[in-house]
């Protein structure tokens, strides 16, 4: 069997490839490698987001902790940086959540916390998928009050609320007279978000809030923003704020309905940061999709960018490595190290508008440091065998050496495997839109026709 374990957990068509007896036995393998250390009996509190699997998933992987002996609190919808925070608040030995984020309804996934809130580490991951696969006679099998048990934890949603509003509190922030449009993409914010944003003072004006089992990120959410951007202007709102499916990330749109990415939501972030001696050792940590404007807003505000892979888990390593407080990705996962140690939607968008309320200045104003290049992205599907392969196949990296020499220093050509689906992702950057859909939609057609 191949690898479980992809950049954000183990994800699949729900039933299909991710079924309930795979979630009972990596509910089994997970449980006692992650709490085979713990003396005394071991907790784990799990999330999920609205999909119609999760429950189902939900009740496989109870089983499967349960009859290792360690007790599952459940928490029910809340987004994933809650499991997050609930984690280290409450001093479970992991975090669960059930989630396949900005995906389709038909997929879900399973991703787990450490006992500080992180995602597990490549080892750990590694050793949990070699105990499933190999160690079955290794995970013990409790009999009697040994047998652990399910516990509802009805205070997950009101202490995630009060902690992140109480953050907002003690800075003197007030959302008064501002006026907010939320999509919660029918997920895992639908009931918190709107609550926070009034309990601050907001107008809050909602759209995609009413989930229904199937309807989760239809049309909607971070994923998909024209909807939000008419609401905006129809409304007259002073932002609106797209989440996607599982709340760990979010795309805003300003005023006059203009869409700012994951790299302008941290362009203003960190400036203030900076600003306010908030942002550690003067650096954002952003990733190889970055916007090449990014890199020089940075350069202009003395505001230093590291790089890392795609993916929030890398993000945060190297966040973790260098010492630094704050980074995301352009996708809109921003992490605020020293609030969560996840990326947290929610908590983004509040400090945004905290700061444009602190200015007094509209969203278009703050936006203006920097300067975003056109970049294309096309998707290339191909075989799941094929994914990691490309980098190895001559006319592939034969076609992308003439388009570098054809950009001459103005553009960049960026290719990597999707960490979730079978697509390879063709990213390329420069001055004319026209010539990056036709260079990049023609590499696109390369890597299916030779990959897929």
């Amino acid at each position: 069997m191949g690898k479980l374990f992809g950049t954000d957990g183990v994800r699949g068509i729900a039933n299909s490839e991710l079924t309930p007896k795979l979630a009972f036995e990596l509910g089994r393998a997970a449980a006692y490698v992650i709490t085979k250390e713990k003396k005394s009996s071991a907790k784990i509190i799990i999330g999920m987001d609205t999909r119609i699997s999760c429950s189902m998933l939900e009740c496989a992987l109870i089983a499967g902790m349960c009859s290792v002996g360690t007790s599952v609190h459940t928490a029910g919808v809340v987004p994933t940086p809650a499991i997050s925070f609930l984690v280290r608040k409450h001093g479970f030995d992991a975090g669960v959540v059930i989630s396949a984020s900005h995906n389709p309804v038909a997929d879900n996934g399973i991703k787990f916390f450490n006992s500080d809130g992180y995602k597990l580490s490549d080892a750990l991951e590694n050793e949990i998928e070699d105990i499933l696969f190999n160690g079955e006679h290794l995970i013990p099998n409790p009999i009697g009050a040994e047998v652990g048990t399910k516990i509802v934890f009805e205070a997950a949603s009101d202490d995630y609320v009060n902690d992140i509003v109480s953050v907002f509190d003690d800075r003197n922030v007030t959302f008064k007279g501002m006026k907010v449009a939320l999509d919660c993409a029918n997920g895992a914010t639908f009931r918190i978000a709107p609550l926070v944003f009034e309990k601050l003072g907001a107008e809050v004006l909602v759209i995609n809030n009413t989930p229904d089992g199937i309807n989760i990120n239809k049309d909607c959410g971070s994923t998909h923003m024209d909807a939000l951007a008419q609401f905006v202007k129809h409304s007259k709102a002073d932002i609106g704020v797209a989440y996607d499916g599982d709340g760990d990330r979010c795309l805003v749109v300003d005023e006059n309905g203009k869409l700012l990415d994951g790299d302008e939501i941290m362009s203003i972030c960190g400036c203030y940061m900076k600003e306010k001696n908030m942002l550690k050792k003067n650096t954002i940590v952003a990733t190889v999709m970055s916007n090449l404007g990014l890199f020089m807003m940075g350069e202009q505000n003395s505001i230093t960018i590291e790089q890392a892979n795609v993916g929030d888990r890398y993000v945060l390593e190297k966040m973790l490595d260098g010492g630094y407080s704050f980074g995301g990705e352009q996708s809109g996962h921003i992490i605020f190290l020293d609030y969560n140690t996840t990326g947290d939607g929610l908590f983004a968008s509040l400090m945004l508008i905290s700061i444009m309320a602190e200015k007094n200045q509209k969203l278009s104003q703050l936006n203006s440091k920097m300067e975003v290049l056109p970049q294309v992205l096309v998707n290339a599907r191909v075989k799941p065998e094929n994914k990691d392969t490309f980098a190895s196949v001559d006319e592939i990296k034969l076609e992308i050496t003439a388009l570098e020499e054809k950009f001459n220093g103005q553009g960049r050509v960026l290719i990597r495997p999707s960490g979730t689906e079978s697509l390879i992702r063709v990213m390329i950057e420069g001055r004319d839109t026209a010539v990056l859909h036709a260079e990049a939609s023609k590499l696109a057609t390369l890597i299916e026709n030779l990959l897929g």
